[in-house]
């Protein structure tokens, strides 16, 4: 009897088999999908942070010297030599380039003679033909009192008949000529005095000659060629035996101490700046190596093909390392905000256009809210409205966000960088 009760009950589990697996397998499912059905499912959330944020404008270019020199001859001659080289660092006053001056010192030298010869005529007029001036004056002057004073005395003779009408016009001849002889040397010894005619032209005599001279020694010396100021030399395009005239560049130099940096900045950015802003910058050979920069202009056009516009940065104190044309990178700092709400770029929907908004979760749901933004730079943006330090949005990056609707229930998991 009691094996018949065993026999039956085995029949009546082989008979529900198949509904018991069903059950085991639905009570599997429903183990695993139990909390994605419940909570929703997991979802990769980034979390809004609050910190002092710096804004920047990146951008790329070059160094270049503030001014370069050009060098070149000013009078027209053959090289004689050349003792430096391209690329050579040169103090100033250096010499750079030597001309055969065998010519020009001739002139020179003739100038000087023409000196010599000038303050010898003028030592001449002053002390030789100004006091003989002075002699023939008084020579003159008693010649002259001499007639005067025997026409007065034939006057006398004359009119008691002692002599005739004829020795009386002879003494005053005589008288005429003195006179003539005394106004004559009179004006000669003006003629000879400081601020005569005589003196006058040997005075500009002497200074047109070493108006000459000076002009030759001028030319004498631009027969070498010296560097104006300390730098570089980045360029040179002369060799000894060349004849070389002014107006050509044989040479340039890039003059030490402060550089600049030039780089192209893209057109949209051009509102955020402004002279006088600062920038950290670094060569991109030296990477590791930045620098500080200050930006001290703006183009006031833009280039139409590139879309940019050129801005340069003084760079008050250059690393020794920096050198013309070296390609930099710059971070010109825009705008600096304190303890500001940051989310990163690929949490801010729309963020280019005038509505912005996130995907943020409340209470284990995610909600669609506007947001206001602030500053951007390399990757964040500032928040300054719709979401406060620590609230958690999901990024459009997400796996599965686009299978999420308002309202829909997550698990969040902090993402990478939230």
């Amino acid at each position: 009897m009691r094996g018949e009760s065993i026999r039956s009950a085995l029949r009546q589990l082989r008979s529900h088999a198949g509904a018991i697996t069903a059950i085991a397998a639905l009570a599997v499912l429903a183990a695993a999908a139990g909390p994605r059905l419940l909570f929703g499912p997991r979802v990769a959330v980034q979390t809004a942070a609050q910190r002092d944020f710096v804004q920047t404008v990146v951008a790329s270019g070059h160094v270049e010297a503030p001014h370069r020199v050009d060098i070149g001859v000013q009078v027209t001659g053959t090289v004689e030599s050349v003792p430096v080289d391209e690329g050579q660092t040169v103090a100033a006053a250096t010499v750079l380039i030597r001309l055969e001056a065998a010519e020009l010192r001739a002139a020179a030298d003739q100038a000087e003679l023409a000196v010599r010869q000038a303050e010898a005529h003028l030592r001449q007029v002053r002390e030789v033909d100004e006091p003989g001036a002075e002699q023939a004056v008084r020579q003159a002057q008693a010649n002259y009192d001499v007639a005067h004073a025997t026409v007065r005395r034939n006057e006398d003779l004359f009119a008691k008949e002692f002599i005739g009408q004829a020795a009386l016009d002879d003494s005053r001849r005589a008288e005429q000529v003195a006179l003539a002889q005394l106004r004559t040397a009179q004006q000669q010894l003006a003629s000879a005095r400081r601020g005569g005619s005589n003196a006058a032209g040997a005075e500009a005599a002497l200074a047109m000659a070493r108006a000459a001279a000076d002009a030759a020694h001028a030319r004498l010396r631009y027969a070498v060629v010296q560097a104006p100021v300390a730098g570089t030399l980045i360029a040179r395009d002369v060799e000894p035996g060349h004849v070389v005239q002014p107006g050509k560049v044989l040479m340039v130099l890039s003059p030490t101490g402060a550089s600049q940096l030039v780089v192209q900045i893209d057109e949209k950015n051009l509102k955020l700046l402004h002279e006088g802003q600062p920038a950290l910058a670094s060569a991109d050979a030296y990477p590791e190596q930045r620098f500080a920069a200050q930006l001290v202009y703006i183009n006031p056009g833009i280039d139409a093909q590139r879309g940019s516009v050129e801005v340069k940065l003084a760079v008050p104190q250059s690393p020794r390392y920096l050198k013309q044309d070296m390609t930099v990178s710059v971070d010109i700092e825009v705008a600096r905000k304190p303890a500001a709400i940051l989310l990163p770029t690929e949490a801010v929907r729309d963020a280019d256009t005038a509505a912005p908004w996130v995907l943020k979760v409340e209470d284990g749901r995610v909600h669609r809210r506007p947001v206001q933004l602030g500053l951007r730079s390399k990757g964040w943006c500032e928040v300054l409205q719709g979401v406060r330090p620590g609230d958690q949005v999901v990024p459009a990056t997400a796996a599965n966000v686009t299978t999420l609707a308002d309202g829909a229930r997550v698990r969040p998991v902090t993402a990478a960088g939230g």
